[in-house]
């Protein structure tokens, strides 16, 4: 069956990318609020699927960028609607608070490739029975983070932020099998989408490794070590998604 898939972007920089790719492969389609240039929002009967990218902005931005507002809401509908949504980075902690979990800076900046662990709930889940059963490498850039909802599954953890994933389903559309799903982490980037992540933040990010550097990594570095990881981060993707589109 193919899906409408609805994406919300906040910048320029941080887009589908892998997720585009595989949607591209199953022939669903895809639209696209882009918030930063004053796109407006679709109805909630267009589209199957929600995705809400990153961003540097953090959920309680409202002043300085209002169309917060107008998404927490178009968010909430599309949950009680019991449509499928994906959050990531910025867009699982929208999710996040949404569900009425607390974000705040957790204290700490990740940025770059670090490992995470699937936590026992994490493990036996069906969206994520074919990820690693051990730590495996992810990319992080966040330094915000979210507390784990009420009634979500908890499904990963890091050294630094005990919060990376949740799964969250809403009682009253169980018998749909649609889910909520957010992570602070990115499988979904690629060679491209990493560099056009980077190259705008490398002011930030030489200053952020100064104040933690045992958790945020150099450019050059973040870079190089893609080359290792991305294949994989997508693949794991994939089967996220194919598992979701069951």
């Amino acid at each position: 069956m193919s899906l409408r898939i609805h994406a919300l972007y906040h910048v320029d920089f941080e887009e589908l990318s892998y997720i585009k790719q595989w949607a591209d492969s199953q022939d669903h389609s895809i639209t696209v609020t882009r918030f930063y240039k004053n796109d407006s929002l679709p109805a909630q009967d267009s589209f199957d699927w929600l995705v809400i990218m990153g961003g540097p902005m953090g959920v309680h931005d409202e002043t300085e960028f209002p169309w917060l507002v107008d998404e927490k809401h178009f968010i909430q509908q599309s949950i009680d609607a019991g449509k499928t949504v994906i959050g990531v980075c910025l867009g699982a902690q929208l999710v996040a608070d949404r569900l009425g979990a607390k974000v705040a800076p957790s204290g700490v900046k990740e940025i770059g490739w670090m490992p995470i662990q699937l936590t026992k709930q994490g493990l036996t889940h069906p969206l994520l029975k074919d990820l690693p059963k051990e730590a495996f490498t992810v990319f992080h850039w966040h330094g915000d983070g979210f507390e784990c909802p009420q009634n979500a599954t908890p499904i990963a953890t890091s050294k630094a932020w005990a919060n990376q994933g949740f799964i969250y389903q809403t009682p009253k559309h169980a018998e749909l099998d649609t889910w909520v799903i957010g992570w602070q982490c990115h499988f979904e980037v690629t060679a491209k989408s990493m560099v056009d992540m980077v190259a705008p933040g490398q002011a930030y990010i030489q200053d952020a490794k100064v104040d933690y550097p045992d958790s945020v990594q150099a450019p050059d570095e973040i870079l190089e070590l893609g080359n290792n990881y991305i294949e994989d981060n997508n693949a794991w993707l994939s089967t996220m998604l194919d598992n979701l589109a069951k």
